[in-house]
């Protein structure tokens, strides 16, 4: 069972990493300890299902999420892993008012802080000053979904996979290889050829 006090301690993290990206007042930082909901997200366990309405924004604290969708012959593709400090959600469908193209999954038993849309939106009224630190939050979404597409563009597969293992370094011990080869964008096989060239060398 989750104690008060261990709950606190998980939410100092995600107010420490604001305190070092804005000035927070303290009525800010009460408000978001009142709209924060710690969770514990187990393997397996699906937050966002493709086609519902999103509701949630989540932060995780530790563990693995991937956001991913299924195209109309039944492949997945994986956009995003989110592990320690990223935020996860389908913010296309929070942004355009659209249900969701993503699913959004637990991979690694989590630790997540989860945020209703809604009161994120609200906190913008109240405290301005989190439009910064969200701004910087999508501007850093961005920069690595842009990153990626150019990567898919101008790398070959075994770059793309040495990038991958630097920004993921750990990933491959609980990850599935086609979860990853998704992410590549190259198959199973190709995954599998890549990892033995790179043995040998």
């Amino acid at each position: 069972m989750k104690t008060n006090h261990q709950k606190i301690l998980s939410l100092e993290e995600l107010i420490e990493k604001i305190k070092n990206s804005i000035s927070l007042s303290a009525e800010a930082e009460k408000y978001l300890y009142s709209i924060i909901k710690k969770k514990t997200v187990l393997k397996g366990d699906i937050l966002i299902h493709q086609g519902q309405v999103v509701k949630h924004t989540y932060f995780v604290i530790d563990g693995c999420l991937r956001a991913y969708c299924i195209d109309k012959n039944g492949k997945e593709h994986t956009l995003q892993f989110a592990v320690k400090d990223w935020w996860i959600s389908d913010f296309i469908a929070i942004y355009n008012n659209e249900l969701a193209t993503l699913t959004v999954e637990c991979i690694k038993e989590a630790t997540c802080l989860e945020f209703k849309t809604k009161d994120l939106d609200g906190i913008y009224a109240l405290f301005p000053e989190f439009e910064a630190f969200q701004r910087r939050n999508l501007e850093r979404h961005v920069v690595s979904l842009h990153k990626r597409i150019l990567n898919q563009l101008q790398l070959t597969a075994a770059e793309r996979y040495n990038l991958f293992l630097l920004q993921y370094p750990d990933i491959e011990h609980f990850t599935p290889n086609y979860y990853i080869a998704s992410y590549l964008g190259i198959t199973q096989q190709s995954l599998s050829r890549i990892r033995a060239e790179k043995v040998q060398k």
